[in-house]
């Protein structure tokens, strides 16, 4: 908290001369001052009572005296009960302001401490080549990306990682429809992303091993028995078999319908302005995993079944056992797992890797982490799951085999297309021409998108409302690149004035005359950087979120109660256009940590 250390320091030093009795710093409780009461940062006295030996409220008006009239950082005081709420000088603040506003920060211009210090890896999107990107990696690939992005922003030497899992029975699914069903259509002839037509061949797989079921069942089979025997899925195990066994017809058949996926995740990737350092691919971390399975057995941590297959036992700690390979000898989730991640702490040495994936695989990351340990790579204890909550949808939750996900691509479109639709009936485009509207349209229904699915913390689960999203009220995207806007607007319109036109070279000490709705403001800015190291040590984009649209709120109030230019005011113009810009480029920087850009015109 901003002057905390300050205070700290002169009330541990008044504390000693009042009450006879010393007291260090890091004894004294702050907490920010309730908006129902005057103050900036607020003392909690009860604890200190018992060493000054008189009560809350009197040693709260001791101490409030002592910095009032022994400091220059102390305007006023009051107590109520056993809380000292204290009012920081407006001086202080102006000149905190004016050493904030001369440094014009831009996370885009920061580095981390040191470029060479261990990365920090964090790991986010993790998609399937059977299916194209949908909402939930939406948020997934949203969350990974604004982490790395507030990571980078306090210091961190960052590395965005991607894994991506083109290998497994899902996959052979796809595979084999298409082999059986498509009569070899391609991309091109269906007119469909690439990664959409896979998806597509993965839902009719679905489809037709449901009816290959339902003939068994209707032949006397038990439901587990049925969904074991049907031939499709005893076709792609084979196929899954030839596969790792190398078959080339097999790997030609993979090869060619993984690059059609990847070139419709880059498109997507595009759209939302995601990127990655690093991509890996399952195909080629599970060998590894499957030597490091070996050398487990060879040390008995792990255990072979009758059948062939490996586990492991984690009963005694309070899991379960794990398979780790199958009987036949193909690998499973956790093998490749295994794999890339010993893979990854060998090429970097990390300090840390973060997994960005849903709280549905919060036992797997569990069993990952400590089977890491008990294979004996200490390392282990650097890795941490950031489990995130699922996006429901009013229509219930999403089923890619039955291809009832929303996908990615025809949300985004969806969004700008909303987004162009609210603009144009609002007029909002201000004499653009056809670029720079489309421009904007992009601009705002993306800001729309990735606002509302990060300002909600990881851990909740949330309803997505898309109509909810597109709004120029309230709380959304929108609202705070339309504020943006709003400030740029006023600060173009102070270059037209002869007398202002060289307000961004204006010293601001010396002005003191801080109404409420401007020492809010002058509140909230100086605060980006305890906000931004907040939201980097909970790995929680949301409270950039809540920061942002708390500063675009302000600033309204503000815009709306003063007279931002006014000529008989010289000195208090120039103060607010100042106040003003810094106000923009806060906006602006907090956005681009939640990879959301900002106009400048609407």
């Amino acid at each position: 908290m901003l002057f905390e250390k300050l205070i700290a320091e002169k009330v541990s030093l008044h504390f000693s001369r009042v009450f006879n009795n010393e007291i260090t710093p890091d004894q004294l409780v702050f907490q920010p001052t309730r908006k129902e009461f005057a103050g900036d940062i607020t003392l909690v006295v009860f604890g200190l009572s018992k060493i000054s030996g008189k009560s809350p409220e009197e040693t709260g008006q001791l101490l409030g005296e002592a910095l009032l009239t022994e400091t220059e950082l102390v305007s006023d005081f009051n107590i109520i009960k056993g809380f000292l709420n204290i009012s920081i000088c407006n001086d202080q603040w102006i000149n905190f302001l004016n050493s904030v506003y001369k440094a014009l920060p831009n996370p885009e211009n920061q580095t981390s401490e040191s470029d060479d210090a261990a990365p920090v890896l964090v790991e986010y999107s993790s998609p399937n080549t059977n299916k194209p990107l949908h909402l939930g990696h939406i948020r997934n690939n949203l969350l990974g990306f604004s982490v790395s992005e507030i990571l980078k922003a306090t210091g961190n030497n960052v590395v965005k990682v991607n894994i991506v899992n083109d290998r497994g029975i899902h996959i052979c699914k796809s595979m084999l429809a298409w082999k059986k069903f498509s009569n070899q259509e391609t991309p091109e002839m269906a007119g469909l992303k690439g990664d959409h037509l896979v998806g597509k061949y993965y839902v009719i797989f679905d489809q037709k091993y449901k009816e290959q079921i339902k003939e068994l069942k209707a032949n006397g089979y038990s439901e587990e028995e049925a969904e074991k025997n049907a031939p499709l899925i005893l076709e792609a195990k084979e196929m899954l078999q030839k596969w790792e066994a190398g078959d080339k017809e097999t790997l030609d058949l993979w090869s060619m319908m993984n690059k059609w996926v990847y070139a419709g995740f880059e498109k997507t990737y595009k759209m939302l302005g995601v990127d990655f350092d690093k991509i890996y691919y399952e195909s080629e971390t599970y060998l590894l995993g499957k030597s490091i399975i070996e050398e487990g057995l060879a040390k008995e941590v792990l255990y072979k079944k009758p059948d062939g297959s490996v586990w492991v036992n984690l009963q005694s700690d309070g899991l379960d056992e794990k398979l780790l390979l199958r009987a036949d000898g193909t690998s499973v989730y956790m093998t490749q797992d295994i794999g890339t991640a010993v893979m990854r702490f060998n090429e970097y040495k990390f300090k840390k890797l973060i997994f960005v994936v849903g709280n549905e695989q919060d036992y797997h990351f569990k069993v990952l982490f400590l089977v890491l340990k008990k294979l004996g790579y200490d390392w282990a204890d650097r890795l941490f799951h950031l489990s995130y909550n699922m996006v429901d949808l009013p229509s219930g939750k999403m089923k890619s085999r039955e291809g009832t996900v929303v996908d990615a691509d025809e949300l985004i479109d969806n969004m700008i297309a909303e987004a162009k639709q609210l603009t144009i009936e609002l007029g909002k485009l201000d004499d653009f021409n056809s670029q720079e509207a489309s421009d904007l349209f992009n601009m705002l229904g993306l800001g729309a998108l990735k606002y509302f699915l990060l300002r909600v913390d990881p851990e909740k689960r949330m309803l997505f409302n898309p109509n909810e999203s597109i709004d120029f009220n309230g709380n959304t995207g929108p609202f705070i690149q339309y504020t943006h806007a709003r400030i740029q607007s006023v600060l173009r319109k102070a270059k037209t004035i002869p007398s202002l036109q060289n307000f961004q070279a204006m010293n601001l000490t010396g002005y003191t005359a801080l109404d409420p709705k401007e020492k809010e403001l002058v509140k909230i800015i100086v605060r980006f950087n305890e906000s931004t190291v907040d939201a980097a040590q909970k790995l929680a984009p949301s409270i950039i979120s809540n920061y942002a649209y708390e500063l675009a709120r302000s600033f309204n109030q503000f815009y709306h109660d003063h007279a931002i230019i006014d000529p008989e005011k010289p000195a208090t113009s120039e103060f607010r256009l100042v106040l003003c810009e810094q106000c923009a480029v806060t906006i602006s920087n907090s956005m681009k940590l939640l990879g959301i850009r900002v106009p400048d015109r609407m």
